[in-house]
């Protein structure tokens, strides 16, 4: 049985393709386990479609996060900020790096500053809808 038995699942209308991608290149310990798009002979999606994700999974810091495109004929609702994955940094220039990457073309709700004995945290809408806060304790 796997260590982390409560896994993030993700779902994109069409993006998560590109959102492993970006998490891969941007994110330290982040890579990419798994990017499987659906069948041609699915008839959940349209071969117009093209080459959305039907498996995903990104690996972050030893994290599983599960990933999925949606068909445009059953469209996922957008993301909000009511959940959000909440990333603990090991010092502040991980903090920093995270904090760049997240916020590039993204929103940013709060931060970076300090809450109680937190040094450094925020709240970062990235370029996919995800919501992400990265702290450091």
């Amino acid at each position: 049985m796997s260590e982390q038995r409560v896994i993030p699942f993700l779902t994109f209308n069409g993006e998560a393709k590109a959102a492993l991608e970006f998490y891969a290149e941007n994110l330290p310990e982040a890579e990419v386990v798994m990017a499987e798009p659906y069948g041609t002979d699915n008839p959940h999606m349209p071969a117009e479609e093209g080459q959305r994700i039907m498996y995903g999974m990104l690996s972050l810091l030893g994290q599983k996060i599960m990933f999925l495109d949606m068909a445009s004929q059953y469209p996922a609702p957008d993301f909000n900020w009511s959940s959000s994955l909440y990333l603990e940094c090991q010092d502040e220039a991980e903090f920093d790096l995270i904090f760049a990457a997240l916020s590039k073309e993204g929103n940013v709700m709060m931060g970076p500053e300090s809450v109680g004995n937190i040094r450094k945290c925020a709240w970062v809408v990235d370029k996919f809808g995800v919501t992400w806060q990265p702290v450091w304790v």
